[in-house]
C-alpha cells in the first residue's frame, strides 16, 4: 500500500495581518499535483488543519474544492481521504462528504460520539475507509479520551482484515514526544496523548498538527534518503507551507510504502518548494544597532533577492521611531507581493521585553470555543497582568452575569 502524507494546509491564512497566501498555497498544489501524477499512490492522506479559519471565504472554500477536484481527474483511481483539524469547523467540512464520494474523496468531520460504543455495532464503518490495497482509519481532531472508540475500530477492521493487508490511521494531536519547533505555543501547556492511548493495530499513524516534519521517537531523517521501519509507524507529515517565520526547517511531504499488515513501513520525503522564503536580517546573525542600519539593509535585500518574507533583528540598544514600520512599508511599496514585511522584531539580549513581544496564551482554537465562563480565560493569563486583581475581575464579571438574567426574566 502506498500513501501520500500530508497536512496543515492552512487555506486561506493571512500571514502578518496583511498577506494573502493564496500564491504560495497554488504554488504547493502544483508540486502536489506532480507528485501524485509520478507516485500513483493508492490514497492521499490530508491529516487535518485544511482551512486556517472555522469559516473560511467563498473564495477560499472554492480555492480547496477546485484543487482536490483537479487531483481526482488527474488520479482518478487515487483514494482521497480528508479528515478536520482543529482549526477547522467540523460539521462545515463534514456537511459535504456525500457529494465528496462522487469524486473518490472521503472527507471526514465529526469524531464518534462516546455514546457509539452502547449501541450496535456498524458505526466504525463510517470511519473506515476500504481499499482493495489496505485499509484506512479516517479519524478527525477529537477532544477528550476516545481509547475505546479508536480501539473499537482497529478491532472492527482487525476482523475485516483477513488476508493481512495494511492498516493507516489519522490523526490530528500533539503525541507524547514530538518536536513543537517553530509553534507559538509552549509544549508544556499543551495537551499531549500518549501513542499508547490510540489504541492498537495500525501500520502507520498519519498525523498532523505538529507542523514540523518528524517520525516519532526516531531521528530527524535526511530528506533525501528512504528510511524503513518496523511497524507501526507514527509520523507527522508537516505542514504544507512554513505558517510562521519561526519554522526555519524544510517542510516536506511523506511518501509512504507498506508491504503488509505488521511489517515493514517506508518513508521518503519530497520537500517543498517554497514560493517566498522566509529571512531574518541581518543574514550574518548579528542585530541591527540602528534604525538607519536595518532601513538600509532592506534596500540591499531588494537588490539581492526578487522575493520574500522580511524579519528583522535589532539590538536592544537600538531606537526606533514610532513610524518606523511605516517607512518600512513605504520602502518596499508596489513590490508587496515580492516582499513581506513581519512587524515583530527579534531583540537580543533584552530578555523582559523579548518575553512581553513574544508570549502568547497557550490555547488551542477548540479549547477557546468552548469556554463559557470568561472568568477562564483571565485566569488562564493572569501572570502576564501581575496588577490585576482577581476577584475584582470575578466579581465583575458576576454582576454582569446576574444584570443579564434579571433582565431576561423580566
Amino acid at each position: 500500500m502506498k500513501i501520500i502524507h500530508t497536512a496543515d494546509l492552512h487555506l486561506g491564512q493571512v500571514i502578518y495581518q496583511n498577506y494573502d497566501r493564496t500564491d504560495e498555497h497554488r504554488h504547493f498544489f502544483r508540486q502536489l499535483e506532480q507528485w501524485c501524477r509520478e507516485e500513483r499512490p493508492d490514497a492521499l492522506v490530508v491529516s487535518g488543519d485544511v482551512f486556517d479559519i472555522q469559516q473560511p471565504s467563498a473564495a477560499v472554500r472554492r480555492f480547496f474544492t477546485d484543487h482536490f477536484v483537479s487531483l481526482h481527474r488527474q488520479c482518478p483511481e487515487m483514494q482521497i481521504v480528508i479528515v478536520a483539524g482543529n482549526h477547522d469547523s467540523a460539521s462545515r467540512l463534514h456537511a459535504d462528504h456525500s457529494v465528496w464520494r462522487l469524486a473518490n474523496t472521503r472527507i471526514v468531520g465529526m469524531g464518534p460520539a462516546i455514546e457509539r460504543l452502547s449501541g450496535p455495532d456498524g458505526w466504525q464503518d463510517d470511519y473506515i475507509v476500504r481499499l482493495p490495497s489496505g485499509f484506512i482509519v479516517a479519524l478527525p481532531y477529537m477532544v477528550g479520551d476516545r481509547q475505546k472508540l479508536i480501539q473499537s475500530i482497529l478491532d472492527r477492521v482487525a476482523a475485516a482484515n483477513t488476508e493481512g493487508l495494511p492498516v493507516v490511521m489519522t490523526g490530528h494531536l500533539t503525541v507524547t514526544g514530538a518536536d513543537a519547533t517553530g509553534h507559538s505555543f509552549e509544549i508544556g501547556k499543551v495537551k499531549t496523548a500518549s501513542i499508547e492511548s490510540l489504541g492498537e493495530g495500525y501500520d502507520y499513524l498519519a498525523l498532523g498538527h505538529i507542523h514540523k516534519p518528524q517520525t516519532i521517537n526516531h531521528e530527524q531523517e535526511p530528506t533525501d534518503q528512504a528510511i524503513t521501519y518496523a511497524s507501526p509507524v507514527v509520523r507527522y507529515s508537516g505542514s504544507a507551507l512554513h505558517v510562521s517565520c519561526d519554522e526555519t526547517y524544510p517542510h516536506t511531504v511523506s511518501i509512504v510504502d507498506i508491504d503488509r499488515r505488521g511489517g515493514s513501513v517506508t518513508v521518503r520525503q519530497r520537500r517543498i518548494d517554497e514560493l517566498y522564503h522566509f529571512y531574518v536580517l541581518p543574514l550574518d546573525g548579528t542585530a541591527f544597532a540602528t534604525d538607519d542600519e536595518a532601513l538600509e539593509a532592506i534596500g540591499q535585500f531588494r537588490a539581492d533577492h526578487s522575493s520574500g518574507y522580511i524579519r528583522l533583528r535589532m539590538s536592544q540598544k537600538a531606537y526606533l521611531p514610532d513610524n518606523f514600520n511605516q517607512l518600512v512599508y513605504q520602502l518596499l511599496q508596489g513590490d508587496t507581493d515580492a516582499y513581506r514585511y513581519n512587524p515583530k522584531h527579534i531583540w537580543l539580549d533584552e530578555g523582559e521585553r523579548q518575553a512581553e513581544e513574544t508570549q502568547k496564551p497557550a490555547f488551542e482554537v477548540a479549547e477557546l470555543q468552548q469556554m463559557t465562563d470568561p472568568t477562564t480565560f483571565v485566569e488562564r493569563i493572569i501572570d502576564q497582568y501581575p496588577d490585576l486583581d482577581i476577584d475584582l475581575v470575578r466579581a465583575a464579571f458576576q454582576e454582569v452575569k446576574e444584570e443579564i438574567r434579571n433582565n431576561h426574566e423580566d
